[in-house]
């Protein structure tokens, strides 16, 4: 039997080559599926907790694409020998309060006997094939927003560490469980020309893959970036993730930084932060911006302008 590659299926409308937050394959002329897949390891204490930002997570990656999620499958990976399968429990009904939630339902799921615990969810949702968001497709004199502030990965290294405040962390988790629904309806309704989740690569890194990926370049204002209360005072204290670090190293290059910072500088180093169950970063063309801020107030979505796309010369990062 031959291998069917996807670049030979005409149904597959979005697939790995922009490193787009999940794929998109045509059912009919008016039906696609969006496919996503995410697992992550404990970032706070409470199993249920934990639960639910891992289900926030993995169903973030359908609101980016702008479709609707409508089935999920639990994925545990579970050290039976050493944790009692009360957490199990716990955590598995932390997903499904996520999931009732979004208005999804839950189909099974697999487990499996693991040395570290890890949790996520394979979601599958729907979208008409015409009305994608990509993350490739911004276009030169959009205004970008983005719709939570940044900082968890550093707030999480701190909760292992011992050294977070409980306010500190009760923001945190506030916004991790905090689904990205109204934020992916309001940018359908505006007509958003491209759109990305934040998560494992960092602001930076997923600005550069939306920047790669339309052949452009972004401008960010530092000052402009949300972060989480008391992020700075734990980056001085040194509670700062491997993961900031690699993707500081590996996207630092396409990164161009105004004069008055570097990217080892405190207000730089949460822009390369990984996150977990982060905000939308959504390219809105100038004659929709008004609307899309006067609609994300009245509904309560946290969309705050942090930069525009500039140039179509370079696909790069500019940090002013």
């Amino acid at each position: 039997m031959s291998k069917l590659h996807p670049a030979t299926d005409s149904a597959l409308l979005v697939g790995p080559e922009t490193a787009d937050d999940a794929g998109v394959y045509r059912l009919s002329a008016d039906l696609a599926l969006v496919e996503t897949v995410d697992i992550i390891t404990p970032l706070v204490d409470d199993p249920y907790t934990f639960g639910r930002i891992a289900a926030a997570n993995a169903l973030s990656d359908v609101y980016a694409m702008g479709g609707k999620p409508v089935t999920a499958l639990n994925l545990a990976f579970f050290p039976a020998c050493s944790m009692p399968a009360e957490l199990l429990s716990y955590i598995l009904a932390g997903g499904q309060s996520m999931l009732a939630e979004a208005g999804v339902c839950l189909t099974g799921g697999h487990t499996v006997e693991d040395d570290e615990l890890k949790y996520g969810l394979s979601v599958t949702g729907t979208i008409h094939p015409d009305r994608i968001v990509r993350n490739s497709t911004a276009k030169v004199g959009d205004s970008l927003y983005l719709t939570k502030p940044i900082g968890f990965g550093i707030i999480s290294t701190a909760i292992k560490a011992d050294m977070a405040d409980k306010g500190v962390i009760d923001e945190a988790v506030r916004w991790m469980t905090t689904l990205n629904d109204r934020a992916s309806q309001l940018m359908i309704e505006c007509g958003a020309n491209a759109c990305t989740d934040v998560t494992g690569f960092g602001l930076i890194g997923h600005a550069c893959e939306m920047a790669r990926g339309a052949g452009v370049s972004i401008r960010l204002n530092i000052d402009d970036i949300p972060v989480v209360n008391g992020v700075q005072e734990l980056i001085r204290d040194g509670l700062i993730p491997a993961g900031c670090y690699r993707n500081r190293d590996y996207f630092g290059s396409s990164v161009t930084i105004d004069s008055r910072f570097t990217v080892h500088d405190a207000p730089v180093i949460p822009l390369f932060d990984p996150q977990t169950s982060g905000g939308l970063l959504i390219a809105v063309a100038s004659e929709s911006c008004a609307r899309f801020e006067r609609e994300a107030s009245r509904r309560g979505v946290a969309a705050v302008c942090i930069g525009e796309v500039v140039s179509s010369d370079k696909d790069s990062v500019i940090l002013r």
